[in-house]
Parts: structure tokens; C-alpha cells; sequence
């Protein structure tokens, strides 16, 4: 089976209670929202890594303020001609703060509009699980970096 890693850095940039979301397709129809941010490019850094995605999806400068910590997921994902590819990801996130630039939805890209949302409006969205990781990441500042599932 193929093996696949992807490393990704993303941001948690949160101004006036409202948290920063790029909308994409989602498997199967429709659209979720997920944190602005991406993979990283071969030799880039993954500060830069975020701060290149941030433009590219939102139109934002920003500024890192704060490595919030890691998350992985690991699972075995349909590729093509009918086998299968073993995916492992690594999602670095980050605090960032907006420094320059407009809001402006991504053309051509990944996502195709961005917008801000109350905080307390984001558990009804339909989402990835990546945004609840990274927001218990940047409220609950793990020294470690990292949190523990919650218990179902």
C-alpha cells in the first residue's frame, strides 16, 4: 500500500469574537468551512507556510503570534484504480493576527469564499474536525502542544 505524508500549517485568527474560515467542497456535495491554511511546499517553512495560505484564501497579511501546537490524522483513504493509500497528516496551528491586505474569497484554488464567524456561531456550522482541535488549542494553550481527544 502506498504511504502518503502531508504536512499543513494553519491559523487561528480571532478578532472582535469572530474566528477567520475559508469554505471548500466536501466530500460528497456541499461545502464545510476549514481553517485557512495548507500544505507545505518542499524546503518552505511552516511559518511561512501559513502565512503564504492565509493570502492565497482570505486575502489577509497576518502576522504569527503563537505556535498553538500539532494534530495528526492517520487513515487509510480510496487513491485510484481501485487501491488504497495509507495518508498520515501532520496540521502545525498557529495563532496569527491580521496585519495588511482585504477579505477576498480565493480563485481557482482550494476554497472558494471567506468569511468571519462568531465565535459562538461555530459549533453549528458544518465544519472539519481541525477547527474544534485548533480552537481547544488556542483556548486551552497546551504547554506540550497537544490535546487530548475528547471523550465521547
Amino acid at each position: 500500500m502506498r504511504k502518503k505524508l502531508r504536512v499543513a500549517a494553519y491559523a487561528v485568527c480571532v478578532q472582535d469574537g469572530r474566528l477567520l474560515l475559508a469554505r471548500s467542497p466536501a466530500p460528497g456535495g456541499g461545502h464545510e468551512w476549514v481553517l485557512p491554511g495548507g500544505g507545505m511546499d518542499h524546503g518552505e517553512h511552516p511559518n511561512d507556510t501559513v502565512v503564504r495560505e492565509l493570502e492565497e484564501e482570505t486575502g489577509y497579511h497576518v502576522e504569527v503570534t503563537a505556535l498553538l501546537g500539532m494534530d495528526t490524522i492517520h487513515r487509510v483513504v480510496p487513491w485510484n484504480y481501485r487501491r488504497k493509500v495509507d495518508h498520515h497528516g501532520v496540521r502545525i496551528v498557529y495563532e496569527a493576527r491580521i496585519v495588511g491586505g482585504e477579505l477576498r474569497h480565493e480563485i481557482g484554488g482550494s476554497t472558494d469564499m471567506a468569511a468571519w464567524h462568531p465565535l459562538d456561531d461555530v459549533p453549528g456550522l458544518t465544519r472539519v474536525p481541525l477547527i474544534d482541535t485548533a480552537l481547544r488549542l488556542w483556548r486551552e494553550r497546551p504547554p506540550v502542544g497537544r490535546i487530548e481527544p475528547s471523550p465521547t
